[in-house]
């Protein structure tokens, strides 16, 4: 009689990894969760003490509103400095948008679809660019500037905003533009387009998520942006909303609520415009990098 022995194999270990797995996964989405928490909370705080009285913050800063106060909202919303200040931070951030949208894309477009003598080191000064941070040229900027007699003035601001936003908007569109493909520019040409030709009706809608991104981008940067207008700007009138902001701060130091309410009327342009077009940052960087 012969005896057959069955060979069974362990699943122990397969259960052991999957456990292990699992166990990452729970710690990668807590400490996703705590960097989240740790992000928000100074932003929930600033808008819920503009909730709060002045009595209430200096008896529990870090307490929930007992009586939620509209009022100090409604004194900041009727105010003709808050959306003079508003309506400055919209022309210098729209302004500095269009045209670092427009020369970006002309420059990325000639650096990315045709080869010419120099194309690398042109390419390699607008990526020094990135290298340069505003703190550093803020000194000989402010004296261009003043030398130019655009002080006090948006322009004062756009300009510099435009020079220091092309370096990363070209360098997010080169990928985009230049992995379009070159038969497709070849059949354009013998359907009689030109280059503006093929740059208007083929570029331009293949881009357009590129386009996008470097909009919002440079939108955002242009709207939080403090230092430029601090060293630019003198004439209260003139002032962009984050300098407003710190020129209310120091105005109503006494009156912390109101000056809660003003920082969190000041963020919720840039937040909203930031959430509403979150994906479409994504995905145009993310198509940057695949290009």
């Amino acid at each position: 009689m012969t005896a057959t022995a069955t060979l069974v194999t362990p699943k122990a270990p397969r259960r052991v990894a999957a456990g292990s797995r699992r166990s990452s996964s729970i710690l990668v989405g807590f400490v996703a969760l705590l960097l989240i928490g740790m992000m928000l909370a100074p932003v929930v705080y600033i808008i819920l003490g503009g909730f709060r009285s002045n009595a209430e913050i200096t008896v529990d800063p870090a307490g929930l509103p007992t009586t939620w106060n509209w009022q100090n909202y409604a004194d900041v919303l009727a105010s003709g400095v808050f959306w003079g200040q508003v309506g400055n931070s919209a022309i210098a951030a729209i302004a500095t948008t269009v045209f670092v949208v427009a020369l970006g894309l002309m420059a990325a477009f000639a650096l990315a679809r045709y080869r010419f003598r120099g194309r690398g080191v042109v390419f390699a000064l607008f990526t020094a660019g990135l290298m340069f941070p505003m703190t550093v040229a803020i000194t000989p900027l402010y004296i261009l500037v003043r030398n130019l007699g655009l002080m006090n003035s948006l322009a004062g601001v756009v300009i510099p905003q435009i020079a220091f936003a092309l370096p990363l908007t070209i360098i997010i569109l080169s990928p985009f533009l230049s992995a379009i493909p070159q038969e497709l520019q070849e059949a354009a040409s013998i359907d009689g387009l030109g280059r503006l030709g093929f740059f208007w009706r083929m570029v331009l809608p293949l881009a357009v998520p590129a386009v996008v991104t470097v909009g919002i981008l440079a939108f955002v940067n242009s709207w939080n942006s403090y230092m430029l207008p601090l060293f630019i700007l003198n004439n209260e009138a003139a002032y962009t909303l984050p300098l407003g902001t710190q020129a209310f701060a120091s105005q109503y130091s006494v009156d912390t609520a109101r000056v809660l309410a003003f920082t969190s009327l000041s963020m919720i342009p840039a937040l909203l415009f930031f959430s509403v077009f979150e994906r479409r940052i994504v995905g145009g960087l993310t198509g940057a990098v695949k290009g």
